[in-house]
């Protein structure tokens, strides 16, 4: 049900020259006075001055039309405003999949039509009114989830070709704001200032540039994440200081656009609790286009499981398909040297490495014989060169989806071929998988086949408890990730309960388990039943409670059973879970929770309680760098 209501003046005000603009709950107030805006949150003051506008270097443009060079570099400090536009809405709609059934989408939005100072562009001239090709609208919208803006290029007579070379977009926070720095998409985390460092050179702890999201905490201990959404055909934008406790978007590189052209979203979220940004995330996914219209549907799009055969010989991997099928596994993956070196450009990907044992048609018709279906591993040196061959083979052969390996990011090239070749890949009925720094900003609103990708510090790099319970409060705000779960593997720093809980508290569509084990490495320990009955996607997720960096307590419903996962860092916690945000009822919960006392092998404790809602909370004690996973059932009367 979507609605387009007529503008109250509660959420659209001006004060003098400023505009005003409030979410629906009147929480969250964007003021824009010329190209500088500032935002409040329950009359807190979140961004004090932030500048906008980009700087444009058109020189050959401006030439054809006799234009002097260096009167429109500038697209900030010299826009006009000619004109404005608001709108509310409030529509909720249904999801493929994912973390919530129903989605509401309801935001007030403001339009403001800028046009260049009209001095020294001269008048009509060869039938053009120069003015009208230096025009940029400022779409803003306040949402109760929080604030979002972005540059639209409006439609020219003749296509406006436009060199965007930086943002002045500015997000300028109380003096005493600190961050989680992150320098790329699988590097540690730290926290610092938002304050330059003397003398222009590299120190410890110095600022350089951040990843996206961006998780801040003001003074008052308020909560603030900086995010991106709907990043297409642009440059990834990442954040350095502007000066002390400023921060602007640093783009990648140049982007050369046609009008019309939307730039990326840029999104401010704010959370007394910092559990309040977890729950508000599905923001990015409102920014983003309604799936792409298909001939057909998309029920070919089916999350699930997976299990890596890492070793690519027959014998292994029809091991591996018959674990999948044991252990409830929907697809196994065949990873990097099915098809030889993945980074030498004679690998071909259209045929199986001839010193391998087997072919692919018989992988797929013994894992479908099992119910499993195929993933593959292809390296983009080889995606770029052969996807046109590749798609129509891979669905002849039966592959269910394609993991993208060691993807470009960050220019506008490459960003633009790797979501073309997303689009490419749903004609043919193909998942995808994205690894390494790419970082997701809604699209598989989009494309829904885009299942998951990787940019995170996961089990590859072998992480502590204290990284992943910050990770729920900074990298899963934008989007599923790919942590590729681990659980026997003794380079875990982790204990197997605070694995255990990864299941429900990452969430990502197509989720990796056991990675680096081999089949049947397990000896049917207990609680890898939670592993077994949790699924990949849910009809309702609420965060309970947490702390970046500290704790998190993540639940998840499907139909009418939840499942929780805790997790703490590298300290012992006690930890309380509050039964009210159960429907009204008894239930009977399975918990699984680290017991060093027990003489196994994993040393995790299964017992069954029974509680009801409202009732007691539950309480339980989490070992250090632990965690402990919950499945809870109604009880039938």
């Amino acid at each position: 049900m979507k609605k387009f209501l007529l503008c109250a003046f509660a959420a659209f005000a001006l004060y003098g020259s400023a505009r005003q603009l409030s979410s629906p709950n009147g929480k969250y107030v964007v003021s824009i006075d010329g190209m500088t805006y500032s935002v409040t949150y329950n009359n807190k003051t979140i961004i004090e001055k932030g500048r906008l506008g980009v700087d444009i270097d058109n020189r050959l443009f401006e030439s054809a039309l006799a234009v002097p060079r260096g009167e429109n570099d500038n697209w900030s400090g010299d826009m006009v405003l000619k004109g404005e536009e608001s709108l509310s809405v409030d529509n909720t709609w249904t999801p493929l999949y994912g973390e919530n059934a129903r989605i509401r989408d309801h935001y007030n939005q403001l339009v403001l039509h800028y046009e260049k100072d009209s001095n020294g562009l001269g008048s009509v001239s060869d039938g053009y009114d120069k003015r009208k090709f230096y025009a940029m609208d400022i779409i803003v919208r306040a949402y109760d989830e929080g604030i979002a803006f972005r540059y639209h290029f409006p439609e020219t007579s003749n296509g406006l070709f436009l060199h965007i070379t930086s943002e002045q977009t500015s997000f300028a926070f109380p003096s005493g704001t600190t961050a989680w720095y992150e320098e790329w998409a699988q590097g540690p985390y730290s926290r610092r200032e938002l304050r330059l460092k003397d003398e222009g050179l590299r120190m410890e702890g110095e600022w350089l540039e951040c990843e996206r999201p961006l998780l801040l905490q003001t003074p008052d201990g308020t909560y603030v994440a900086l995010l991106e959404a709907a990043m297409k055909d642009y440059v990834r934008g990442k954040f350095k200081l502007k000066q002390d406790n400023e921060l602007q978007i640093s783009m990648y590189d140049c982007a050369d656009i046609i009008s019309p052209y939307d730039t990326p979203w840029r999104v401010v979220m704010v959370g007394e609790k910092a559990v309040d940004l977890i729950n508000h995330k599905e923001l990015i996914l409102n920014l983003n286009k309604e799936s792409l219209p298909r001939e057909d549907n998309w029920s070919w799009v089916c999350p699930g499981k997976a299990f890596r055969s890492s070793r690519l010989d027959k014998s292994s991997i029809m091991k591996s398909i018959d674990y999948c099928a044991e252990f409830g596994i929907d697809y196994v993956e065949l990873d990097a040297g099915w098809y030889g070196p993945e980074g030498k450009v004679e690998s071909d990907a259209t045929r199986v490495a001839e010193t391998r044992d087997f072919t692919m048609p018989e992988i797929c018709a013994y894992a479908k014989s099992k119910g499993v279906g195929v993933w593959l591993y292809v390296n983009q040196r080889a995606l770029y060169r052969q996807l046109d061959e590749i798609l129509p083979l891979y669905r002849q052969w039966g592959i269910s989806g394609i993991k993208f390996g060691f993807v470009q990011i960050g220019n506008q090239h490459w960003t633009k071929w790797l979501h073309d070749a997303v689009a490419k890949c749903a004609e043919y009925e193909m998942m995808v998988d994205i690894h390494d720094e790419y970082r997701p900003t809604g699209l598989s609103r989009t494309w829904p086949n885009l299942l998951t990708q990787e940019g995170i510090r996961g089990n590859e790099e072998m992480p502590d408890a204290n990284h992943n319970t910050l990770l729920p409060f900074t990298r899963f705000l934008c989007g599923p990730a790919d942590y590729t779960l681990c659980y026997f593997n003794n380079r875990v720093k982790n204990t197997k309960g605070h694995q255990l809980a990864m299941a429900a508290v990452y969430y990502s569509p197509l989720q990796f388990l056991f990675w680096y084990d081999l089949p049947f490495v397990d000896k049917g320990e207990e609680e890898l039943q939670f592993w077994k009955d949790c699924p990949t996607v849910f009809d309702e997720s609420i965060a309970l409670d947490g702390q970046p960096g500290e704790y998190i307590i993540q639940a998840r419903r499907s139909g009418t059973e939840w499942y929780v996962g805790c997790m703490t860092n590298t300290e012992a916690r006690v930890v309380t879970i509050s039964t009210d945000f159960l429907p009204k009822g008894k239930y009977e919960v399975e918990i699984y929770n680290d017991d060093p006392t027990l003489n196994t092998r994993t040393k995790v404790k299964s017992e069954k309680i029974k509680v009801k809602s409202p009732g007691k909370p539950i309480t339980l004690q989490l070992q250090p760098s632990g965690g402990a996973a919950l499945h809870l059932r109604p009880v039938k009367k």
